[in-house]
């Protein structure tokens, strides 16, 4: 199921709901077009998770990690736009901190699906016509079997 978010404002309140059912361990896999709204969607996942900011897009230093503010666990940014590949990705050594940390990969399908059985796909699209954005999830894996295809409401 898909959900239409008018606003940035309405894709930042999304992923603070997202965020609530987000734990350590959990990879997420941002996929949509430039100018979708990925990196906004991962300032809401930051807000709900109370991590340090500011949350900007990791293009050009590849990953951030954000502390959390309140003993959760930390949220690891990266971006594979740049990347070449493999090799690239086992660079980044995301491995390294993802059972502790919640991982959210900008760019990352079809490169990071390797890091855990266990994967949350987030696709977003653009709308024609005005600044709408229709967000799609993807739960692969035992730890989504269960998860509804919509975060919960506050």
């Amino acid at each position: 199921m898909a959900e239409r978010l008018p606003t940035a404002e309405d894709m930042r309140a999304y992923g603070a709901r997202l965020a609530a059912g987000l734990r350590a361990g959990d990879l997420l896999i941002l996929s949509g077009p430039l100018g979708a709204g990925k990196t906004t969607l991962v300032q809401g996942i930051a807000e709900g998770l109370k991590v340090r900011g500011p949350i900007t897009s990791p293009t050009f230093v590849i990953a951030r990690v954000h502390p959390s503010l309140r003993q959760g666990p930390p949220l690891v940014h990266a971006d594979a736009y740049r990347l070449g590949g493999d090799l690239e990705v086992d660079d980044l050594d995301l491995d390294a901190s993802l059972e502790e940390s919640v991982t959210v990969v900008e760019w990352g399908e079809g490169l990071v699906e390797g890091l855990s059985d266990d994967r949350l796909e987030i696709h977003i699209d653009r709308e024609s016509g005005d600044d709408a954005r229709v967000v799609t999830l993807r739960g692969v894996g035992a730890r989504w079997a269960d998860t509804p295809s919509e975060p919960a409401e506050k």
